[in-house]
C-alpha cells in the first residue's frame, strides 16, 4: 500500500494524531494508499523553512538554479513509466496518457530551467551624468501553490519550475485524491539536488491548509489551478495581504467548425481532444458549435468514433479512456446529461453510467442542445460532447464568447480569413486553429475573465514570480569631475 506524507525542510513532518485519507483506485474502487494530512504546526515548520529557503536560494546563481532544475529533468525521464503507473493507480487516466503526462512535465521544467539565466533587467539612459538607473528583476518570495487532481504530474511541475527558475521558495499543497505522483515529482527536486527548505510538500484540508498559508506574512504569492468558485475565494484571502497571484481557473472551450472542413476528418480529430483523460481536462472542447452544411455529416463521424474508444482500467493494454476520477464527476455528469435531454437535446451514444466497479462513464454525444440547457453554461468537465448546429459565422462567435468564461476555444476551418478572424473574435487567454493544442513548454498558459489571470509556461511564466525594482544610483566621486 502506498503512503504519502508531508516533506518539510528535506525531512518527513511527523506528529502524533495526524488524520489519515484514502486513496482509491477509481477503476475499482478499492483503496491503494493513505496520505497524512497536516496540521497547523506543521503549516507553521512549513513555512518557517519555505521563508528560510527563499534566503538560501535567491542567493543562488541563476546558472545553479538551471543544473539542479535539468538534473531533476533527467530523473523525471528516467523515471517516467514508474511515476506514470502511479498515476493511472491512483487518477485512472489510460497508463499512455500518464506516462506522456510526466515527460510533459519533464520538457516544462528543462525549459524552464533555461529560462532561469534570462530574468533581465535594463540599464537605463541617465538624465544627467552623475546618476545611474538600473531596473532589476527579482524573485518575489516564498510561494504557496495549489494543485488539482486531473493533471497531478504536468500541474506541480510547472508551479514548481517557475518559482524554483525565478529564485523563489515553494510550499506545494497537491490533491490528496493523487498525492503519489505528486510526491514523486517533488522527490526528483530533492533528489536532484534541491536545498532543504526551497521545496515543501503538504497535505491536507484544503480550506485550512489555504486559510493558513495565505494569511502568513511569509507568502508573498499564490498560484492556484483549480475551480473559479475556489479561485475567487482564495482570491479574496490573498487581497488581504495584497498578494500577487496567477489563477487558472475554470473553462468552458467552444469549437466553431466551419462548413469548409472534411466533416468526417474533423470529427475524427475531436474525438481524440474531447475524450482525453475522460474529458477531465480545462482546456477540453466542450462546446461544438458546427455549421449547418457539414452538421449532420460532423454529429455522425463523432458519434461513431465514440461509440469505437475503448473504456477500462488505464493499466490494460489498448485502453484509450479511463474512469472518471471520483464519484462526485459521475454524478455531476450524469445531472448534465439528464438535465440536457429534459430540455430537448437528442441523446446519441453514452448517457448512462455503467454497471459494476469504478467510477466509469461512457463517452456521451448529445446533439441538438439549447442554449438553455445546462452543459452550454456549466463546465462539464467529463465525456460529454454537446453539439449545435449555427449558420452565420457571427452567431456562432457570439454564443462562444456568451459565457464568463476564456481559458481555451477552438476554430476548424480551411479558410486563412476565417481563421483569423475567428482568432481575433474569440474571448480566450488561447485558441488553436485546425488543432486542439493550445499549450507548449514556451507558450503562456492561462485564460481571460473568470478563466483567471496570469500565465504559466513561456517568459510570462517566469515573469508571475519576478518584481521590478528601480534603483537610481549617484555615482560615487561624481562630484570630484572636472566641470
Amino acid at each position: 500500500m502506498e503512503y504519502a506524507y508531508s516533506y518539510i525542510a528535506g525531512r518527513r513532518y511527523q506528529r502524533d494524531g495526524l488524520a489519515l485519507a484514502p486513496v482509491v483506485n477509481p477503476a475499482d474502487g478499492e483503496t491503494i494508499g493513505q496520505v497524512e494530512m497536516i496540521d497547523a504546526t506543521g503549516l507553521d515548520e512549513a513555512l518557517a523553512a519555505a521563508a528560510d529557503g527563499f534566503e538560501t536560494w535567491r542567493k543562488t546563481s541563476p546558472y545553479e538554479r538551471a543544473r539542479i532544475m535539468q538534473d531533476a529533468v533527467t530523473l523525471l525521464r528516467e523515471r517516467k513509466e514508474a511515476i506514470g503507473r502511479l498515476m493511472t493507480l491512483e487518477q485512472g487516466k489510460p497508463l499512455a496518457e500518464a506516462i506522456g503526462e510526466v515527460a510533459t512535465a519533464a520538457d516544462n521544467t528543462e525549459w524552464m530551467a533555461q529560462e532561469a539565466t534570462r530574468a533581465y533587467g535594463r540599464l537605463l539612459s541617465p538624465r544627467t551624468f552623475d546618476v545611474m538607473q538600473v531596473v532589476k528583476r527579482e524573485p518575489i518570495g516564498p510561494v504557496a501553490s495549489f494543485c488539482p487532481w486531473n493533471f497531478p504530474a504536468l500541474t506541480p511541475a510547472r508551479k514548481i519550475a517557475g518559482a524554483l527558475a525565478a529564485g523563489c521558495s515553494v510550499i506545494l499543497k497537491p490533491s490528496e485524491e493523487t498525492p503519489f505522483t505528486a510526491r514523486e515529482i517533488v522527490q526528483a527536486f530533492i533528489d536532484a539536488g534541491v536545498p532543504a527548505g526551497v521545496l515543501n510538500l503538504v497535505y491536507g484540508q484544503a480550506s485550512d491548509v489555504s486559510a493558513h498559508l495565505i494569511a502568513s506574512p511569509v507568502v508573498r504569492k499564490i498560484s492556484f489551478t483549480g475551480s473559479t468558485r475556489v479561485g475567487k475565494e482564495l482570491l479574496a484571502l490573498a487581497a488581504q495581504g495584497v498578494k500577487r497571484a496567477t489563477m487558472e481557473l475554470g473553462g468552458h472551450a467552444p469549437v466553431i467548425v466551419f462548413d469548409d472542413v472534411d466533416p468526417v476528418a474533423a470529427a475524427r480529430q475531436a474525438v481524440a481532444a474531447k475524450f482525453r483523460n475522460a474529458g477531465q481536462v480545462c482546456t477540453s472542447p466542450t462546446r461544438f458549435y458546427v455549421q449547418r452544411g457539414v452538421y449532420r455529416d460532423f454529429v455522425a463521424a463523432f458519434v461513431d468514433a465514440a461509440r469505437g474508444l475503448r473504456v477500462g482500467n488505464g493499466l490494460e493494454p489498448g485502453v484509450q479512456m479511463g474512469p472518471l476520477a471520483n464519484r462526485r464527476r459521475q454524478d455531476a455528469v450524469q445531472s448534465l446529461v439528464d438535465d440536457a435531454v429534459a430540455c430537448g437535446a437528442k441523446l446519441e451514444c453514452g448517457g448512462q453510467r455503467p454497471q459494476g466497479p469504478g467510477f466509469f462513464y461512457p463517452p456521451t454525444v448529445l446533439s441538438d442542445v439549447p442554449e438553455t440547457a445546462r452543459i452550454m453554461s456549466e463546465e462539464p468537465f467529463g465525456p460529454i460532447a454537446p453539439m449545435a448546429p449555427f449558420d452565420a459565422p457571427d452567431e456562432a462567435l457570439a454564443r462562444a464568447n456568451a459565457l464568463p468564461y476564456g481559458l481555451a476555444a477552438y476554430v476548424l476551418t480551411r479558410s486563412l480569413a476565417r481563421a483569423s478572424a475567428a482568432a481575433d473574435a474569440l474571448q480566450a487567454g488561447m485558441v488553436a486553429v485546425n488543432h486542439y493544442t493550445v499549450s507548449t513548454p514556451a507558450s503562456p498558459f492561462g485564460g481571460v475573465k473568470e478563466s483567471g489571470y496570469g500565465s504559466e509556461g513561456g517568459i510570462e511564466g517566469l515573469d508571475a514570480y519576478l518584481v521590478t525594482k528601480s534603483v537610481t544610483q549617484r555615482v560615487a566621486g561624481a562630484d570630484l569631475l572636472p566641470g
